[in-house]
């Protein structure tokens, strides 16, 4: 495509070899070296075979999983034929339900307008929800760079973000720690844990409940990505297992949303596909246990600061790519 929704002939493209989500080390080198980290090696397989025997009982289950799976690959074709358009008009229907839309060419842009809103808001901290486009950018760098501390709600997330750490996968980023690593973890990073903690998952998710849920209820700010944005109503959608992003999403006074233009949707009722698709492919689950809608800004109920800011980031110039544009129908 020669031009989109205003930008430039040549499509936004980041630079090849950048990228929060690329690793320090070339993954030939670094996978010498981790093979023989047999911790890992176990914590991995473990996790790693409890995941796809859950995804495999749960697709089995359903005779037209397969043409679910087409249904879905279509609406994502039809939506990227139609990119600019539904854009445009999530745009119309966010700004008409009160909310306020910006637009980021790359992660510099999208980190630089997020840390301007939250600054306009007087606040020094955010809690934010499991978003892989604001890992993709690098915001909490960013934020902590300029004086801001992002705390991170999932629970996997604050595992990762308390040891100083790098998410290791896409849905579970802390699928390479054991319950005996995220207890010495908490021991060393939650102030006031329970020095007696043990390793029970319950115990832990107690623990990080506590320490989280302070947050929730002191934080005005809140930050998250989105799994789907509907054109036809300016709806946003975040799917997730703990709660947390329920609590980030309707309790602080300012939300602030980073989505990739890729995750538009043309149509609510596309949802009846994506929502049996999604909890079954990714984590094995029937139904996704946390499912939260928000359109705009509801006087009195939620936030009433609410901007979405539409990330690019290379995605136009996959989108112009005839194989390339086949990596933006994952869901």
């Amino acid at each position: 495509m020669s031009t989109f929704l205003g930008m430039p002939a040549a499509p936004p493209r980041s630079p090849y070899g950048t990228g929060n989500l690329r690793g320090d080390r070339k993954f030939p080198e670094a996978a010498h070296d981790e093979l023989r980290n047999e911790q890992l090696r176990r914590n991995l397989g473990r996790a790693t075979r409890t995941i796809r025997t859950k995804r495999l009982g749960v697709t089995g289950e359903l005779p037209d999983w397969e043409r679910l799976r087409d249904a879905g690959s279509a609406i994502k074709t039809d939506t990227m034929n139609r990119l600019p358009e539904l854009l445009e008009q999530l745009e119309q229907k966010v700004t008409e339900r009160g909310g306020t839309v910006h637009w980021a060419r790359d992660g510099v842009e999208a980190n630089e307008i997020v840390t301007r809103l939250i600054r306009a808001t007087g606040s020094r901290d955010v809690i934010k929800v499991k978003s892989m486009a604001t890992q993709e950018i690098g915001l909490n760098e960013h934020l902590e760079a300029a004086g801001i501390t992002p705390y991170e709600t999932d629970l996997a997330e604050l595992i990762v973000q308390l040891a100083d750490d790098k998410p290791s996968h896409i849905l579970v980023p802390a699928i390479h720690r054991n319950r005996d690593e995220i207890r010495q973890i908490f021991l060393d990073e939650i102030p006031g844990v329970d020095p007696d903690l043990d390793n029970v998952p319950a115990h832990l998710a107690a623990a990080a409940r506590a320490y989280l849920r302070e947050k929730f209820m002191t934080t005005k700010v809140a930050v998250s990505g989105a799994n789907f944005g509907i054109a036809e109503t300016g709806t946003l959608t975040v799917v997730e297992s703990e709660g947390n992003g329920r609590m980030c999403l309707t309790l602080p006074d300012t939300l602030i949303t980073v989505m990739g233009i890729e995750k538009v949707l043309p149509r609510f009722q596309d949802l009846e596909v994506f929502l049996q698709l999604l909890p079954r492919s990714s984590t094995g689950e029937r139904m996704n246990p946390y499912t939260s809608m928000w359109t705009g800004v509801t006087p009195g109920d939620g936030p009433q600061d609410f901007h979405l800011v539409l990330l690019d980031n290379g995605r136009t110039a996959a989108l112009a790519d005839t194989i390339g544009r086949e990596a933006l129908n994952c869901i």
